[in-house]
């Protein structure tokens, strides 16, 4: 499950160069666990091929579209369970503990509940212990996934993956709750600006508004490079 795991982190980050050039690299650690269905793998490989064959700046412009303009399709987890309450805070600080406690630490860009670093973490885990963990946020990968459905999207197969890893299974009330949300199409402007717009939420003297600031470092969360890739200067460094 490690090198699976590893490679959905890397297909949910930032499209590069780095990672078109290894969507063969990506493809064949899928196919070596077999950890996941053919039909899912068969889908996974569909992406991988977008990845690998598209153009850099209508991939970049897609995953943009899909992952940071489009709220209901954020990839930091707790948007879906907090939004940008105070227990995210506090929510925020344990899992950055926990990854910390196992040895992958963060750069201060980063938010720990983006969905490539909690798969990069949860690939260190033993195998029953990672999939335990992939069982809890199990109905939000379940809902991103009908999301992208409906969109026609090729990211949905990844969504299809975690779900079949998780050592839960999505509970039908969490998912319809998630589902029933507001989910704005990303050429919607004005429904992306309500969906958008919270109350300014501060957890420290000094602190910026918190759907702003929020933003902002999901953009920057949006550039962690993929498991095992070369990463950007001052980005990221493991122990």
């Amino acid at each position: 499950m490690q090198r699976t795991l590893k490679a959905l982190s890397a297909l949910l980050t930032y499209p590069t160069a780095d990672l078109k050039a290894a969507a063969g690299e990506i493809s064949e650690a899928i196919e070596k666990e077999t950890a996941i269905s053919f039909a899912v793998r068969e889908q996974l490989h569909r992406l991988l091929t977008e990845l690998a064959t598209g153009d850099l700046y209508d991939l970049q412009e897609r995953y943009v579209l899909l992952f940071d303009r489009t709220r209901s399709l954020s990839l930091h987890l707790f948007e879906h369970v907090h939004g940008e309450s105070r227990d995210r805070g506090q929510a925020m600080i344990d899992l950055k503990a926990q990854y910390e406690n196992s040895g992958l630490f963060m750069s201060a860009a980063e938010l720990p509940d983006f969905l490539p670093l909690f798969l990069e973490f949860a690939s260190t885990l033993p195998a029953k212990e990672a999939s335990e963990t992939l069982g809890q946020p199990a109905h939000i990968f379940a809902a991103l996934a009908e999301r992208l459905r409906k969109r026609r999207s090729p990211y949905e197969a990844v969504f299809r993956a975690l779900v079949a890893l998780a050592g839960a299974k999505p509970k039908d009330d969490e998912v319809s709750a998630l589902l029933e949300l507001p989910d704005p199409d990303a050429s919607d402007l004005a429904a992306l600006d309500a969906a958008w717009e919270d109350e300014p939420v501060k957890f420290g003297p000094g602190a910026g508004d918190g759907c702003k600031d929020g933003l902002i470092a999901r953009i920057r969360g949006a550039l962690r490079p993929a498991p095992d890739m070369p990463a950007p200067r001052n980005l990221t460094t493991r122990s």
